[in-house]
């Protein structure tokens, strides 16, 4: 059964940096990742994709602020998040396949406030 487990987030200040964590069991083959996020009333969107090869993109939102990251083998990665603000507000998923048919994480909150 393929599992995918994140963990890291809580609440930050404005400006402030959270880094999540997503690690996977259940599955050997390497995978494109990404991390999506929820906002309140708001569709889930993709903020940050990487590929099996470590090439990433970004939400144009979270460009120059996020950082997604993996470790050289498997399917674990991260989510550095620097200068944060209200809109990263959010239960942050960790997807396995990069897109929505994938597999998915139980979310975790980031809240940011003044």
């Amino acid at each position: 059964q393929v599992q995918l487990v994140e963990s890291g987030g809580g609440s930050a200040q404005f400006g402030g940096s959270l880094r999540l964590s997503c690690a996977t069991s259940g599955i050997y083959s390497i995978y494109d990742m990404a991390w999506y996020r929820q906002a309140p009333g708001k569709q889930r969107e993709m903020v940050a994709y990487i590929t099996v090869y470590g090439s990433t993109r970004y939400a144009e939102s979270v460009k120059r602020r996020f950082t997604i990251s993996r470790k050289k083998a498997g399917n674990t990665i991260y989510l550095q998040m620097d200068n944060l603000k209200a809109e990263g507000t959010a239960v942050y998923y960790c997807n396995l396949g990069g897109t929505p048919e994938g597999y998915w994480g139980q979310g975790i909150q980031v809240t940011v406030s003044s």
